[in-house]
């Protein structure tokens, strides 16, 4: 017996609807992120490097200070550079410049306004960012999976029910992707994790500090499933 083909947009007897679930959950970021650039120049190549090297060294020093409240501190460029004088048929370098970046993510945000007016306060150094966000594998993104999962089921049975009907079974379910939007803070102070050296420069230096709040993180998630239902009494 010869199979018969399959009737994507269903029958009369077992019509099909498809419907789109989506979901939308604003939740605290679990991290946040600066970017510190530290920098040296001068017109001798040696002395350039080791300025360079001290304050790389310095404000290395200061975020590693904090603790657990850093949870990562990567280098991310480094750039030496000679500055040729404009005029002049030798190639003269009139000056060096010099610059090292690192991408520093913090978890205990209480730590966060301290450790970013404090690297600003150092010799030519740049604090960019901050940035906010959720890790790749944050169980917010389960939570939003399955909530806009119910999404769909709830929007498929109320199709159905308006047409005198009811659903009978799954037939496709696809995900539509999920995106996270502009990136819990924790109770503990960063006094109770620093270590004591860190904390007596937190002490001696608590004017240095700028109120940074979280930026809420909006997670969408979106799915598109296709139900068989009971045929509608119309």
């Amino acid at each position: 017996m010869q199979e018969q083909p399959a009737h994507p947009y269903g029958t009369p007897d077992a019509p099909r609807v498809a419907v789109r679930g989506e979901a939308h959950l604003e939740v605290d970021p679990e991290f946040a992120g600066i970017g510190v650039t530290v920098r040296a120049r001068g017109t001798d190549r040696r002395g350039t490097l080791a300025d360079l090297s001290r304050r790389n060294a310095l404000a290395a020093d200061l975020i590693t200070g904090y603790g657990n409240a850093v949870e990562r501190m990567e280098t991310g460029a480094l750039a030496i550079t000679p500055e040729l004088a404009e005029h002049g048929r030798r190639e003269r370098v009139r000056a060096y410049h010099g610059h090292v970046h690192t991408t520093v993510e913090l978890t205990d945000f209480s730590a966060l306004g301290e450790l970013t007016a404090r690297l600003a306060d150092l010799d030519l150094t740049d604090v960019d960012g901050c940035w906010w966000g959720l890790r790749p594998g944050s169980p917010v993104h389960r939570q939003c999976r399955r909530a806009a999962v119910h999404d769909a089921v709830q929007r498929a049975r109320e199709y159905a029910s308006t047409l005198d009907a009811g659903l009978v079974a799954l037939v496709e379910l696809s995900d539509s992707g999920l995106t996270t939007g502009a990136p819990s803070t924790h109770d503990d102070h960063f006094d109770q994790m620093a270590p004591r050296g860190a904390r007596d420069d937190f002490a001696a230096e608590a004017s240095l500090a700028i109120d940074l709040r979280p930026e809420r993180q909006t997670v969408t998630a979106h799915v598109e499933a296709h139900f068989i239902m009971t045929p509608p009494r119309l």
